[in-house]
């Protein structure tokens, strides 16, 4: 696909972008551009074409996308001056994507509410790199190699961190498992 954007050929690169928009505005969100995160999207896709001459052969697209998401996103919070709070995050997340069915059982429902609401605010105690360890690697679903390339890490150091992170989720979470808070079946120690 990169072959044919670099080739010329535009409707190429309209193609990835149709396939990585969403995934792309849930990163921005769950890092926290908030109502900007479109207005980021657009700039990441605009800055990823501007650079495909930079872009590795036989890389993924994905990570390398969301990296630049996630530096865009990080320059609009910083230009802004303003950080965004748990609720503006939380609100952000909710509108990007229905996580619950409406056929759901109410009782469940209220209780993956409230598990979220507290994943978030713990999450929101960690470093900012444990942060986007945890937030690529659970909540935008990404695998541990796409997880190293998007943040620009080795793979051991996503482990380490990753492990580190979900420790201190477990601490600040006692009620509940990290990996369980986050959707992750089994050990929730990130290993695969």
């Amino acid at each position: 696909m990169i072959a044919r954007v670099r080739a010329g050929e535009p409707e190429a690169y309209a193609e990835l972008v149709r396939a990585h928009t969403g995934i792309a505005l849930r990163a921005a969100r769950a890092l926290g551009a908030g109502a900007d995160a479109e207005d980021v999207v657009q700039q990441a896709f605009f800055k990823a074409y501007c650079s495909l001459g930079r872009f590795r052969d036989g890389a993924a697209f994905r990570p390398w996308l969301l990296s630049i998401v996630a530096n865009e996103t990080r320059n609009t919070v910083r230009t802004a001056g303003r950080q965004r709070t748990l609720a503006d995050r939380e609100a952000a997340f909710v509108e990007a994507e229905p996580l619950i069915p409406p056929s759901a059982d109410p009782a469940a429902a209220a209780l993956e509410i409230e598990r979220r609401v507290a994943l978030l605010g713990a999450l929101e105690k960690l470093s900012e790199e444990h942060r986007l360890v945890v937030t690529y690697r659970y909540l935008l679903e990404m695998d541990e190699p796409e997880t190293a390339a998007a943040l620009g890490w080795p793979r051991g150091t996503v482990k380490s961190r990753l492990s580190r992170a979900l420790r201190k989720l477990g601490r600040l979470l006692p009620e509940f498992e990290p990996g369980e808070a986050l959707g992750v079946r089994g050990g929730g120690d990130g290993s695969e």
